[in-house]
């Protein structure tokens, strides 16, 4: 670690950004001045007039700020397959949480294409690691442009353990899963993800996943779900949710928290206060994503909450990929039910939730950001691309939702405190130098449902580990990510 720099700033370091507002992911005020960075740290931070820099940037008020911590994603195979990660770095993000709801791709081996929903992260069994020393290896390896933390998935666990997915695992079973749970804590997993929303999950009583869990207590490791039901019976597994964490004694992360289908639109008045209520006696924490939109798996079952369903892709029929399946449906002369049938396996987009839930979860002062972006979907949802400028830009900026210290600290504070990140997360001399520099006045998504795949504008630098990975509209190449275990975070849920 680089010593910090004393009082006002002198010395030399690597690179000085002047004359920026600074933002530092408390939440607190922002202020102008300059930041200096020497090798993976910054080293100053306020007046530094007696510094100089091999490298002087002037921000000219452009807003600097901790690099932005995707705590929700499905970037298990996309930081390998795409290390340069310009979907993530060209929004601001440094750090991503992997080895959501319930799917990760260790520790796993497996003989034939994977179910629905491991597909979304990978379609072929060559693509999974029998233990998940190999994944971070294979990491370290081949680092991507940004860090990691990887989680076990529930769903992936099952499918290498349980022979009957449709039923509750066998006490037996249960012992073969936490083991390898336990291996892959040990190895530097940082946690355990569910998905009882998914077919290899559903039949899985609470009780499989509180002992599971126990694995979790016993080696420091934290819990994010993707609920059983996140609509009509949203409270139900609200409760079940706080009855794990309580019975396992661990720190919990509702993913992606939300109201949906129809005749679930402003449920948000009701779940709101019981995650509240919950917080005061266990570890809870939740994110959000700044859309009316989810993204996953197609399924003829589920549809019937959404106003409306983009196809994504499709394994029969590649050319339906970013298609309202009401005119695929329209052409079949099927019904829309009956249409999805055809279309699988394949993925979509479910129109389902309403706008005043998405802003009234985004503005909870608890709630993270993350983007549950499917890197691999042939027509992604434009969250992949632009959640985190679209956070700052439309949300913040136009309109007006908190401030733009509120939401870089929902992007980067609050999920280092809520994930253990230690030395990132916030301005301060001694952190690491994870650093975004955007422009408040002009950042926002482009990334839109009819043309997903479009880069943010605004955000001018991102800094990882001490070394620029966009700059100018463009990856740089460098590939400086770490993938961080367990073994070296805090406290979940705590500063670090």
């Amino acid at each position: 670690m680089s010593a910090p720099v004393d009082g006002p700033g002198n010395g030399k370091a690597d690179l000085i950004i002047r004359n920026a507002r600074l933002i530092d992911g408390t939440g607190g005020p922002s202020y102008s001045g300059d930041i200096a960075i020497r090798d993976d740290r910054i080293v100053g931070l306020g007046a530094l007039g007696g510094m100089s820099g091999g490298t002087e940037i002037d921000a000219q008020g452009k807003a600097v700020a901790p690099g932005f911590i995707d705590v929700h994603t499905h970037d298990d195979r996309a930081v390998l397959a795409n290390p340069t990660m310009k979907n993530k770095v060209s929004q601001g993000v440094t750090t991503v949480v992997t080895g959501n709801c319930g799917v990760s791709l260790a520790p796993l081996k497996i003989d034939r294409r994977p179910p629905a929903p491991l597909d979304l992260i990978c379609d072929t069994p060559e693509g999974f690691y029998g233990d998940f020393a190999s994944y971070l290896k294979a990491l370290d390896d081949a680092p991507a442009a940004v860090n990691v933390l990887a989680q076990v998935g529930h769903s992936s666990l099952r499918v290498g353990a349980v022979a009957d997915l449709t039923r509750a695992a066998s006490s037996s079973e249960i012992k073969v899963m936490r083991k390898k749970l336990e291996e892959s804590l040990e190895a530097g997993a940082i946690g355990f993800s569910t998905g009882l929303f998914y077919p290899p999950s559903q039949a899985a009583p609470t009780e499989e996943v509180i002992e599971l869990g126990k694995a979790l207590h016993d080696h420091a490791g934290l819990h994010t779900t993707h609920m059983r039901d996140e609509a009509a019976h949203i409270t139900d597994s609200l409760a079940e949710t706080f009855r794990i964490g309580r019975e396992a004694d661990i720190p919990v992360v509702i993913s992606h928290h939300k109201c949906a289908g129809a005749d679930n639109h402003g449920r948000s008045v009701e779940t709101l206060p019981l995650i509240d209520a919950a917080m005061k006696q266990q570890r809870i924490g939740l994110d959000v994503y700044p859309y009316i939109a989810s993204s996953t798996m197609l399924s003829p079952d589920r549809m019937a909450g959404a106003s409306r369903v983009l196809v994504t892709w499709s394994v029969p029929h590649p050319e339906h990929a970013g298609r309202d399946l009401a005119d695929i449906a329209a052409e079949m002369g099927l019904s829309q039910t009956e249409a999805a049938g055809k279309l699988l396996p394949a993925g979509a987009v479910y129109f389902s939730m309403a706008e005043e839930d998405v802003q009234r979860i985004m503005k909870y002062p608890h709630s993270m950001i993350g983007s549950d972006g499917l890197p691999h979907d042939t027509r992604p949802h434009p969250r992949l691309w632009g959640t985190f400028p679209r956070v700052l830009g439309h949300y913040s900026r136009d309109v007006g939702l908190f401030p733009l210290e509120e939401a870089v600290r929902k992007m980067t504070g609050l999920s280092a405190t809520q994930f253990g990140l230690k030395d990132r997360g916030t301005l301060k001399v001694g952190n690491y130098a994870d650093i975004v520099m955007f422009d408040p006045d002009t950042v926002i998504d482009t990334a839109s449902f009819t043309d997903p795949m479009q880069a943010a504008t605004g955000i001018a630098l991102v800094i990882v580990n001490g070394r620029p990975v966009w700059q100018e509209g463009a990856v740089t190449g460098a590939r400086p990510g770490r993938a961080i275990r367990r073994q070296q975070l805090g406290t979940f849920g705590k500063a670090a």
